[in-house]
């Protein structure tokens, strides 16, 4: 009797681990001018949270100037010390980093210089270019080694998706993307656009988020690599 509940006991704790494993913690920033508690934050912490099946999304309001890179490196600091602070409070679970705008490049940051241990990275609407259309600083991407899923909008204007593909190609870590057809920065799409293809806005971003939790599941697994 003893030597079944044991193996009882020991099949449960297994189980436990393995559920665990597959329930990250997400560490999620927006970018300049959105703030945590914006209606596109919220709604996409609670479509990440129940998709990804995450134990918690944190999400982490950045103050900085999107016009000076060491201003963003601080802010970089910054959300490292929250990753930490996150996969502490949640041993065992996997750390994922996904960020809206600039707040995606500050997640590419954490991964590549705070030393902070990441399943992947979730880039919403990456800006690659600035204001002016200059090609913003992708060193960031460059030294990036966990996986990295983009998501785009085929409208966006800080980020040309021929200029993504090709810097995509440079990076040494496996990425995807995710194209939201029509979408701008914040992937919102025209009215007429959702007419002509017979869609909504909620059914376009329901699909990008099952994209995202595929590629997710996927890192976990060791697929994604």
């Amino acid at each position: 009797m003893a030597s079944s509940l044991s193996l009882k006991r020991g099949r449960c704790e297994s189980d436990s681990l393995s559920s665990a494993r597959l329930s990250p913690v997400v560490v999620f920033s927006p970018g300049p001018g959105c703030t945590v508690s914006s209606d596109w934050m919220i709604s996409w912490k609670e479509m990440l949270e129940d998709a990804l099946d995450a134990v918690e999304v944190i999400t982490v309001q950045q103050l900085y100037s999107s016009g000076e890179l060491s201003r963003q490196y601080d802010a970089a600091s910054y959300h490292g010390f929250c990753a930490r602070m996150a996969a502490r409070k949640y041993s065992g679970h996997p750390l994922v980093l996904a960020g809206r705008s600039l707040g995606s490049r500050l997640s590419c940051l954490v991964e590549a210089k705070e030393g902070v241990e990441v399943a992947a990275v979730i880039c919403l609407g990456y800006p690659l270019e600035g204001m002016t259309g200059a090609v913003e600083d992708d060193e960031a991407l460059m030294q990036v080694k966990a996986p990295v899923i983009f998501v785009q909008g085929s409208k966006d204007v800080f980020c040309p998706l021929g200029k993504l593909e090709a810097t995509r190609k440079k990076m040494n870590c496996y990425n995807e993307l995710h194209v939201v057809d029509g979408g701008n920065h914040s992937f919102r799409i025209g009215k007429r656009h959702l007419l002509a293809n017979q869609l909504t806005q909620d059914e376009v971003e329901m699909k990008a988020v099952g994209v995202i939790a595929s590629f997710i599941s996927g890192c976990l697994r060791g697929n994604r690599k």
